[in-house]
């Protein structure tokens, strides 16, 4: 399965710098009610693989951290789209992704070490039809700029 190792590296590279964390029982809650399957990486991250069609499937994390700031409480999920070899976005890589953040209405690009992730921030107690939303967003809005950035590779 050629996904494995690249699911191992970015598991590795989210995880880096971050202690170990406990799964958030309430979004197994939502995900059980939506009817998603999903894993529990070593963060405590939820993990799922979304199919993306044409035979394309796609990442999905949703984060476990609830963050706050100020009256907010945010949960973020996740979809990788991009890897850059050496660490570094080639400066076309990173203006596209400034561009593309431009254009979306739910989430932006963001730089999670070698990785390029399509990060959706929604409130901390999210609905079940917000936190699909969200991560439906961040799957196809991944998918797409991994189709433009890698000629229609699916690595993620």
């Amino acid at each position: 399965m050629k996904m494995l190792p690249v699911i191992l590296l970015l598991t590795t590279a989210l995880a880096a710098g971050a202690a170990a964390a406990e799964a958030d029982p309430a979004v197994a809650s939502q995900l059980d009610a939506l009817g998603t399957s999903y894993e529990i990486d070593e963060d405590g991250d939820y993990m799922m693989v979304f199919e993306a069609g044409e035979g394309r499937s796609q990442l999905v994390y949703i984060r476990s951290p609830i963050y706050e700031y100020g009256a907010h409480t945010i949960r973020e999920i996740w979809s990788p789209a991009y890897r850059a070899e050496n660490g570094a976005f080639p400066a076309l890589v990173a203006n596209h992704l400034l561009e593309a953040s431009n254009d979306t209405k739910l989430g932006a690009w963001t730089k999670q070490g070698e990785y390029a992730v399509f990060v959706v921030k929604v409130s901390g107690d999210a609905s079940n039809e917000e936190i699909r939303d969200a991560m439906t967003a961040a799957s196809e809005a991944a998918d797409e700029m991994e189709i433009e950035l890698t000629g229609g590779g699916d690595d993620f």
